[in-house]
């Protein structure tokens, strides 16, 4: 099971959706992601090799994404 932010993936959705799970990610930002991090939207979490993972994890800390703990300390 890929674990990223803080939030473990459903391993049998694909990863366009499977990536919604995080806080603060939607349908768009998740195309986004995985455009950025050259990942397929169609490929199940299951199937994703860890350089994949890595990758997606790698955008998404650029971009600032980090789960509710991290939203709830900008607002403190």
């Amino acid at each position: 099971m890929a674990r990223i932010a803080g939030v473990d993936l459903p391993r049998n959705k694909r990863t366009n959706i499977a990536l919604t799970y995080i806080y603060g990610i939607g349908n768009p930002r998740a195309a986004r992601i995985l455009d950025a991090a050259k990942v397929d939207p169609m490929k199940k979490v299951q199937d994703l090799g860890e350089d994949e993972v890595n990758r997606i994890r790698q955008v998404i800390e650029a971009e600032g994404i980090g789960g509710r703990r991290s939203a709830q300390r900008k607002f403190r």
